[in-house]
This record gives structure tokens, C-alpha cells and sequence, in this order.
């Protein structure tokens, strides 16, 4: 499929758009300082601390972020917390364990505020061998595949690091508070006719151990985590613009932005 490239966005943070960060955490006190330090200037950090043991909502606190408290365990838990406890117009999301920079959410929030995409998700290039486990590449391959049967999406990842406007992304109503909570926004903004976009992103050694692909059996889970998301039925959320989105029989899709560019692919016919 040929994409039609656009010039990505520059590394300054949008002036006009406010900007929450989300950031789901669970004993990450140790790679909280690099995290913090590298949010945007201007923009709100929101660390959803999901029952750590370590001190990392004292950390947080110590460092400016605004700590949320969420006690029922659950990738998707937290995420959603953050997302209710948010007040900016764009929200962001982005894992504590610095394997990710929320600084390259820049572009991505450029795009939202400037009407380009509707929801803007990150590509991650690995920095270095070994970084992305082979079980979590053969996990996240397997619900790409999946993904595009259920949407005709062609997206290469389904990595936790987006952008989005706040008001939408509580207009999809997504109820999984585990590890299919990324995918269940991806399929609700599908359905409901969002421009989804992907942009690359640098993908860097975590600080300690995953979660959730840290083993086969994680991993496994995960996956399980996300087809019972992609069995469900289609027609959630509304279109950011506020009327129920139906795409236009034949319409193409933008779906993905590739190496550094912004690059559009079109919504495919399921295989």
C-alpha cells in the first residue's frame, strides 16, 4: 500500500494547546526522575500511582508531577484514571519505566491540535538489540494482524505512547481496565471514524522489570486481554467533531505515519 507522506511537525510543544500527560505507574520510583524531567514544558504530568510499594507516588510528588490515586490493579485501570482526572484538552499517554520519552509526544500533540488526526499513536523503533523481547514482538504482530481483520486498520504497533483530545476520548466509553485498554481505544476511535495516525518513536531499555511482557505467560494474557476487546461488537463513541461518525462507503482511512514523517495509509478490506 503506498502512503503519501507530509512533512512531520518541529520539536517545539504547541504553544496554544493545554496538555495532560498520563503516565500509569506501578513501582517505577527508580526511572520516575528521567520521566518527569523530559514532560514538555507548560504541560500537566499525572502520575496514576496503581498501589506501588516503593515510594514512586512520594517521588512524583517531590518532583512536581500530580499524583492520582487508583487501588484496583489494571494497566487499564490506571490509564483511565489518569484519563478522568485529567482537565486538559489534550491528553496524552505515555509508560513510567523511561523506555519511552514523553518529549516525542511534541509532533503528536501538533497533529491533534491542529486538526490533522484524531488519535496519534507511537511506532516504537528499538534503540538496541534486545530491547523489545521476542515474545512481545510476537504478541503485539498477532494483535496488529488481529486488528486489522476486525477494522481494516494497517497499524505496525499498538504501543502505549498517543495523543488525543480529552472530550472524544471519554465520548468512547471504554470499559477495559486491563491490558487491552490501548487496543479498546484504537478499535472504539475506528469504529466511531477517527483519523488514526502512527509516527516512530525511539524505544530505549526499560528500568526494571515489565509487567505485562516481562514473560511468555504476561504476554499470553495480554493477547487473551486483547481479542476478548476485538470480539466486541462495533458502533461506540462519537466522532471528535460530536455526531456519531459513519466513514463514507469507499472512504479511505489515514492510519499510519512512518519514519519520522507523517504518512497516511488507507483503512484496508479485512483478510
Amino acid at each position: 500500500m503506498k502512503a503519501v507522506t507530509i512533512p512531520s511537525a518541529g520539536p517545539n510543544p504547541p504553544s496554544a494547546a493545554s496538555v495532560d500527560v498520563v503516565l500509569p505507574c506501578l513501582d517505577e520510583a527508580e526511572a520516575l526522575p528521567w520521566v518527569l524531567e523530559r514532560i514538555p514544558p507548560g504541560w500537566r504530568a499525572l502520575v496514576v500511582d496503581n498501589g506501588s510499594t516503593d515510594g514512586s507516588a512520594e517521588v512524583a510528588s517531590a518532583l512536581g508531577a500530580t499524583v492520582v490515586r487508583e487501588e484496583r490493579r489494571g494497566f487499564g485501570a490506571a490509564c483511565h484514571a489518569g484519563l478522568t482526572a485529567a482537565t486538559a484538552d489534550i491528553v496524552c499517554f505515555c509508560d513510567c519505566d523511561a523506555t519511552l520519552d514523553p518529549g516525542d509526544l511534541v509532533p503528536f500533540v501538533r497533529r491533534i491540535a491542529a486538526g490533522e488526526s484524531d488519535l496519534v499513536l507511537g511506532r516504537r523503533r528499538p534503540e538496541s538489540r534486545g530491547v523489545w523481547p521476542l515474545r512481545a514482538r510476537a504478541g503485539n504482530l498477532a494483535v496488529t494482524r488481529l486488528l486489522h481483520r476486525r477494522t481494516g486498520l494497517r497499524l505496525h504497533d499498538l504501543g502505549p505512547l498517543r495523543a488525543a483530545r480529552r472530550e472524544p476520548l471519554l465520548a468512547l466509553a471504554l470499559t477495559d481496565r486491563r491490558s487491552g485498554y490501548p487496543l479498546q481505544m484504537v478499535v472504539r476511535a475506528a469504529d466511531a471514524g477517527w483519523r488514526i495516525a502512527e509516527h516512530d518513536v525511539p524505544y530505549r531499555p526499560r528500568t526494571g522489570a515489565s509487567k505485562v511482557t516481562g514473560t511468555w505467560r504476561g504476554t499470553w494474557q495480554a493477547v487473551r486481554d486483547m481479542s476478548r476487546v476485538l470480539a466486541e461488537g462495533g458502533g461506540a463513541g462519537e466522532s471528535p467533531a460530536g455526531a456519531v461518525a459513519v466513514a463514507p462507503e469507499g472512504a479511505d482511512r489515514p492510519g499510519l505515519l512512518d519514519a519520522g514523517t507523517d504518512t497516511p495509509a488507507r483503512k484496508g478490506t479485512g483478510s
